[in-house]
């Protein structure tokens, strides 16, 4: 989904990470840890111990609570379960503002932990200045798994209790899974206890070593410099990196398998439109130019580009050499979706007659498309029980049968700006509503009615993760929908 241009008074801020455990990120990780949710941009959230179909057609999802911690507007949040901290276990949701604020909520609580604000350097831009990039998470290039336990899965909090007592001498069991599923550290330089030459220094690019596992938020601010921060307090460990030019307009800020990645649009400052990559083990930034819309990511690292000028693009990860194109042949509208099907690999975007085009992700060939339809939005693409493909564009379903699209259903006549496909229940954000849809037939299931005040940020999306959906206004309200859990 393109992002728009903002005004001078919207410079925002970018990107949060959480760096180390592989139960909370990569194949099975239960958070939403980006736009999307995954690389793949799926928005698509396998399991839920509450939400389902057949639950939503009953009471108790619900307006949970609302939070105003500034006027600005608020990008999409992203989440994260069973941080361990000096203030003990919490869960976050973590919002960009537009006036370059970071603001970490805690989501079982409804109130904000703590916030940060980045001063920018006054100065006209061609599109007045404004950063408009994303919140999110480190997340792997890998296909997330069907199940998975945590908090969206059968496990965490819809799960039974489990003993936090690990055997003699081997410490909580927390603790030890942890050790046993964390990777090793990116950089081969690296030393005992350190991620890049010496004892006792740790560089938050790197994943640390088993028994060090400090948790980092990724910040983009609006001069352009990437930020590494404590979760904790928001403390900086090492300077900023220079990634942007100051005053870019920046979308769809992501971190994928060490690099981070963002996209340009609009020529603002004089940035030309693209995409844009930091290393952030070696700090190197490469770049690709092109009328940018939106990115999304291949199990092997590939990034694909879909482009206002009607091309999906697939450019190598970290140098973002150009591999192969697909002309469409007429302007895209909407960042693309990576999913897999039993025919292998595919990549879907939506054209501007609302007509969704699937490619072959190995060749960038079309394998399907659908007719043209009323209203194009926000993409998501899910499987069923029964193995069926479902590609979500706008409030139009369809469901990919070997080599054509066939209609499933139309949810009402607004376009989405944002979307979250959660265990059988498709999550839809226009205006000032949030509505659910049966995600097998469309039928409506929940609507928040009169509850949302202001518009749904243009910058914001859906956030879906422990049996409630999260999105940010326009006048800086963070709402939370879902099952309320008992305290």
């Amino acid at each position: 989904m393109k992002r728009p241009h903002l005004t001078r008074a919207t410079i925002f801020f970018g990107l949060v990470a959480f760096a180390v455990p592989a139960f909370s990120q990569g194949r099975g990780g239960s958070d939403w840890s980006t736009i999307g949710n995954d690389a793949q941009r799926s928005a698509w959230v396998r399991t839920d111990p509450k939400i389902s179909a057949a639950s939503m057609q009953k009471p108790g999802f619900q307006f949970m609570w609302k939070s105003k911690p500034g006027s600005d507007a608020l990008s999409a949040p992203t989440l994260m379960d069973r941080y361990i901290g000096y203030r003990g276990f919490r869960s976050y949701a973590f919002v960009g503002g537009a006036a370059n604020n970071v603001y970490v909520f805690d989501s079982d609580l409804s109130r904000v932990e703590w916030k940060k604000h980045f001063p920018v350097t006054a100065g006209a831009g061609v599109c007045g200045g404004g950063m408009t990039a994303s919140v999110a998470r480190d997340v792997s290039s890998a296909l997330p798994m069907t199940g998975g336990g945590g908090r969206g899965g059968g496990g965490g909090r819809g799960g039974p209790a489990k003993s936090g007592v690990g055997a003699p001498g081997e410490g909580a069991v927390t603790l030890a899974a942890a050790a046993a599923n964390q990777q090793p550290p990116m950089n081969p330089n690296a030393g005992r206890g350190a991620a890049a030459g010496g004892r006792g220094t740790i560089n938050p690019a790197t994943p640390p070593r088993p028994g060090r596992m400090p948790t980092f938020l990724r910040v983009l601010s609006g001069d352009g410099a990437f930020h590494n921060m404590y979760i904790s307090n928001g403390e900086e460990p090492q300077p900023p990196v220079k990634f942007l030019p100051g005053k870019a307009n920046a979308s769809d800020l992501i971190v994928v398998d060490n690099v981070a990645y963002v996209v340009t649009s609009g020529k603002c400052s004089g940035v030309a439109d693209g995409v844009w990559a930091l290393d952030l083990a070696t700090k190197t930034v490469a770049s690709w130019s092109g009328a940018a819309i939106g990115t999304a990511f291949g199990p092997d690292g590939v990034v694909y580009v879909s482009t206002s000028t009607g091309d999906v693009v697939a450019l190598e990860a970290k140098t973002l050499a150009k591999k192969a194109s697909f002309p469409a042949g007429q302007p895209l509208v909407s960042s693309p979706v990576v999913f897999d099907t039993k025919a292998g690999l595919r990549v879907a975007v939506t054209a501007k007659d609302g007509s969704v085009h699937v490619l072959d992700a190995a060749s960038l060939a079309k394998v399907a498309s659908s007719a043209p339809a009323m209203g194009a939005g926000a993409m998501a693409a899910w499987t069923d029980a029964a193995g069926t493909n479902w590609i979500l564009s706008g409030a139009n379903a369809w469901k990919l049968n070997g080599a054509s699209l066939e209609s499933g259903w139309k949810a009402g006549s607004a376009s989405p700006t944002a979307v979250a496909v959660v265990n059988g229940v498709v999550f839809l954000a226009a205006g000032n509503t949030l509505s659910a849809v049966d995600a097998a037939t469309g039928k409506q299931v929940f609507t928040s009615g009169a509850t949302i005040t202001s518009p749904i940020s243009k910058v914001s999306g859906l956030a879906a993760g422990g049996s409630a959906v999260y999105l940010g206004t326009q006048d800086g309200t963070l709402y939370a929908f879902g099952f309320p859990i008992e305290h």
